[in-house]
């Protein structure tokens, strides 16, 4: 059965029409619930399965360690303040929007960081409470490990079931009247669109060309008031150029006799600022057309893993640390710990601390690089940059916060502005905090810069660290970095 659209006739100038076409309907039935439905239902999951898995991890560790009774009203209220913090924080990042949900990784990797960010937090709670003795830490452990895989694998459900629901159009949908921009000569695809999330087009117009006399919007206001008069149509969908807003604005308001929605879809180049995320400026409303590269979340579990991360560092090389000191003061004249002013986060300047290696102590306008024979390079000073140990002291910058432990290396002041003029896009390392070691470092890029082409090489694998950041690749270039060292690839 065909659900045929009558054609509605243009007038002598073509200014707007309403082609007929058909929609085949599918044998096959729809799914109860709507597209737009989906973000509701994935929370609503989330909730469910965080409530099981607290019970079935609390009944399991009962079997393990032989209780006698089980407190279920204690898990289901751990349950409850797990849920709620977890799922606030997947709220807020958009996680749960379909699009998100399609996207598998990023839905791991949000998962994965919120969970640890709620039991960490809630752990220190519970020492700061006092509220050990109420709690059982093997159950608690069993329900952190239990609910991040249950939490992982319905994500993964969900993604198929999604994909399934979009190839084969079998989400619910009520009937909508599609009003197109006439001036876009290409298809955008929407029609398609709303009919694979289930939507059934009732009618399809086109807009008066650009400039058309108020009459012509009159009429085609008129012939969709009564098109969709009396009939089961849900919504009006309007898509056009936001460049016409003026227009659009009069035409939006003589619909308002239907009691339907009206959707307004931008295309065109002004559409991508509809695409940005809003903020609420007082009475203004901004669009955020340039995001931070990291979210505030982001930022904190970076930071908690550099502050655990180097201080375990400094605590176990300790011994090394100051053996080195000790081989530093006797080969030759001069401190222990060179420092030098060197361009961080956001263009600020900080100390950098490096074992001394040189009879010299540059820091100024005038800085000259080390070069693979080089006469300022007392004899322990060769060992140490060779091994990268002269690096180690910067462990205490990335606990005083001016580096992190992963990121573009930082530069000489004098260094920096000379590849700033020289490098297109090199200030855009600056959006992150520079690191002890970095996705350049791991790939060879080590030691002097004496061209142009191994500067630019060097900010093209920092530019793609900062626009790919995830915790997993910090982690593996964490990994990899001893690895890099042994191979004293341009180390001298």
């Amino acid at each position: 059965m065909n659900f045929i659209i009558r054609n509605i006739a243009a007038d002598a100038h073509g200014e707007f029409t309403a082609p007929s076409f058909s929609q085949p309907l599918r044998s096959k039935r729809k799914w109860p619930i709507r597209y737009r439905s989906v973000e509701s239902f994935a929370t609503c999951g989330d909730v469910a399965i965080i409530l099981i898995a607290s019970v079935v991890s609390t009944l399991l560790y009962r079997l393990y360690a032989d209780w006698t009774t089980v407190d279920v009203g204690k898990a289901v209220g751990s349950a409850i303040v797990v849920a709620a913090l977890c799922v606030s924080l997947l709220k807020l990042r958009g996680m749960y929007r379909p699009a998100e949900l399609l996207a598998l990784r990023r839905q791991v990797q949000a998962v994965c960081l919120c969970w640890a960010f709620v039991f960490l937090l809630l752990s220190g709670a519970v020492g700061a409470l006092n509220l050990s003795a109420e709690l059982s830490r093997g159950a608690g452990a069993a329900f952190a490990v239990v609910g991040l895989v249950m939490l992982i694998g319905y994500r993964v459900i969900m993604r198929a079931l999604l994909l399934k629901g979009l190839d084969e159009r079998k989400f619910s949908g009520g009937n909508v009247v599609l009003i197109t921009d006439q001036a876009q000569l290409r298809d955008t695809g929407l029609a398609q669109a709303l009919t694979a999330v289930g939507f059934r087009l009732a009618g399809h117009f086109s807009l008066p060309r650009p400039g058309a006399s108020s009459s012509h919007r009159k009429r085609l206001s008129a012939l969709v008031v009564q098109h969709a008069r009396g009939s089961d149509i849900e919504e009006i969908i309007v898509e056009a150029d936001p460049n016409r807003w003026s227009e659009l604005r009069e035409f939006v308001a003589e619909l308002r006799v239907l009691p339907f929605p009206v959707v307004f879809v931008p295309i065109g180049a002004a559409s991508e600022m509809f695409a940005q995320p809003t903020r609420d400026l007082g009475s203004a409303i901004g669009v955020e057309v340039q995001r931070r590269p990291l979210t505030p979340l982001e930022c904190a579990a970076k930071r908690c893993i550099d502050l655990i991360g180097a201080g375990i560092c400094l605590i176990m090389l300790a011994p090394l640390l100051g053996v080195v000191a000790i081989i530093i003061k006797l080969d030759s004249a001069g401190p222990v710990l060179f420092r030098q002013q060197r361009c961080g986060f956001n263009g600020r300047s900080f100390s950098i601390y490096k074992f001394r290696t040189m009879l010299v102590l540059e820091d100024g306008p005038s800085v000259v690089q080390a070069k693979a024979v080089d006469s300022r390079v007392t004899w322990i000073g060769k060992w140490l940059r060779r091994t990268s140990i002269d690096e180690l002291p910067q462990l205490l910058n990335v606990l005083d916060g001016s580096m992190s432990l992963v990121g573009p290396r930082p530069h000489a002041m004098a260094h920096d502005s000379q590849f700033d003029e020289a490098v297109q896009h090199y200030a855009f390392r600056r959006r992150v905090k520079p690191g002890l070691t970095g996705w350049a470092q791991i790939h060879g890029c080590r030691g002097p810069t004496p061209t142009r082409a191994l500067i630019e090489q060097r900010v093209e694998y920092d530019l793609w660290y900062i626009d790919n950041w995830s915790l997993r690749l910090d982690l593996a270039i964490l990994l990899r970095t001893p690895v890099e060292v042994l191979r004293a690839r341009n180390a001298f």
